[in-house]
């Protein structure tokens, strides 16, 4: 279903109801970075075309998010193999709406260039060890998220927040968490690649999931994917510890404390798909209380409608499963934006399956509807002339 310019796809009356309360109300927007060396791993993300350039993404992306195209950067923006990054797209909205913007550095390899706030985390070892990160550090990421949404909430009251994410190999750990919480996610996240690198993922998910199986001492659980018994589910802070990245607890538990006062918006496709399921988890298990009524998942058509992926259908198997015994199916909006008219190669190759999302882009052009009423012509234009000002800073260097 379409309302204005925002298509919904799951939770048709409660998104329609979030976009109704939350029109023209002005946004924080909040970006928790973090760093996986799942990204590391040849072709699994397009996020940067090096391994090397992986390493910096994120680092990048928040200093673009921050001081825009004018400024000189420490970490440029890494080259893509096609496409433009979608910070280009947040940034253009940021800038254009002169939303606040909180940055958080849940665990990197270096300090990013800009105001952080460094929550004291790590980043994530290949998951395919079965041993991510200490469990140590995921608890103290999850007090740290209570902490700052709780903080958050009292200056946003009755607005919203754009909780979005920079994590390069993320859709891969977002692929673990689910299936480990029990979805039968496989084939259905999404990827930077113009069609998505399941088998690749897979390999690397099934690997890692065994080898905590091991760790931990659990016996076989049957394929996974399936739904599991209470039994035989690992504590969420466990899980993440796994097979996640740091990113994941920090956002799902901000977003639990935001969700008490204040709209929240998870900006992102898959990986935030997988957040929604471990703030059900995570309430679950740690007895957390939380309103779903207030949190949507926001992103891009290219994520919503990637037809090498199954997003809508993870969010009702998100639903359908036994996270929770309530079943409660995250509400999936997208921006309606097109790239296909745009004079700008670099953007139209979103139309072929290149890039998709990323930093809250999804999130950004939503907000920039709900606040300033902009559809197609309005965004495209503002995208643009953020790309033309960075191409002619970028060949001025």
């Amino acid at each position: 279903m379409t309302h204005d310019f925002i298509r919904i796809y799951t939770q048709i009356e409660q998104a329609q109801e979030w976009i109704t309360k939350y029109r023209g109300c002005l946004p924080v927007f909040a970006c928790v970075l973090g760093f996986t060396e799942t990204g590391l791993i040849p072709g699994i993300s397009a996020a940067g075309r090096t391994c090397e350039d992986r390493k910096y993404t994120a680092c990048a992306d928040a200093e673009f998010l921050y001081y825009g195209s004018q400024h000189q950067p420490q970490y440029p923006l890494p080259p893509l193999a096609a496409g433009a990054s979608p910070v280009i797209l947040s940034r253009a909205v940021v800038e254009a709406l002169n939303l606040p913007v909180y940055l958080f550095n849940a665990g990197l390899p270096q300090p990013p260039a800009v105001p952080a706030i460094d929550l004291g985390g790590y980043p994530a070892r290949c998951l395919s060890q079965g041993a991510a990160m200490e469990l140590a550090t995921v608890h103290h990421l999850f007090q740290q998220g209570l902490v700052w949404g709780e903080r958050l909430s009292k200056e946003i009251q009755s607005r919203y927040c754009i909780l979005s994410e920079c994590v390069v190999g993320g859709t891969t750990t977002a692929l673990a968490i689910l299936t480990g919480l029990g979805v039968p996610a496989l084939g259905k996240v999404n990827s930077s690649h113009p069609v998505c690198n399941h088998t690749q993922k897979w390999a690397v998910v099934e690997t890692g999931l065994l080898m905590m199986r091991k760790r931990l001492g659990g016996g076989e659980i049957g394929r996974w994917g399936e739904d599991i018994t209470p039994s035989q589910r690992v504590d969420p802070l466990e899980l993440i510890a796994a097979v996640g990245d740091p990113m994941q607890v920090v956002v799902a538990v901000m977003a639990i404390a935001l969700s008490r006062s204040c709209g929240v918006l998870l900006a992102g496709g898959t990986q935030m798909l997988a957040v929604y399921a471990l703030m059900s988890a995570i309430a679950q298990a740690y007895a957390l209380s939380w309103r779903p009524e207030e949190v949507v998942v926001g992103t891009t058509r290219w994520v919503a409608e990637d037809s090498t992926g199954g997003t809508i259908e993870l969010a009702q198997l998100i639903g359908k499963s036994k996270i929770t015994p309530l079943g409660v199916t995250p509400p999936l909006i997208a921006t309606e934006l097109s790239f296909a008219d745009s004079r700008y190669p670099q953007l139209r190759a979103y139309e072929q399956g290149f890039v998709k999302e990323g930093v809250g882009a999804g999130g950004a052009c939503i907000a920039a509807h709900l606040v300033q009423g902009w559809e197609q012509d309005q965004l495209l234009q503002a995208i643009e002339a953020q790309l033309e000002q960075f191409e002619k800073n970028s060949s001025t260097v």
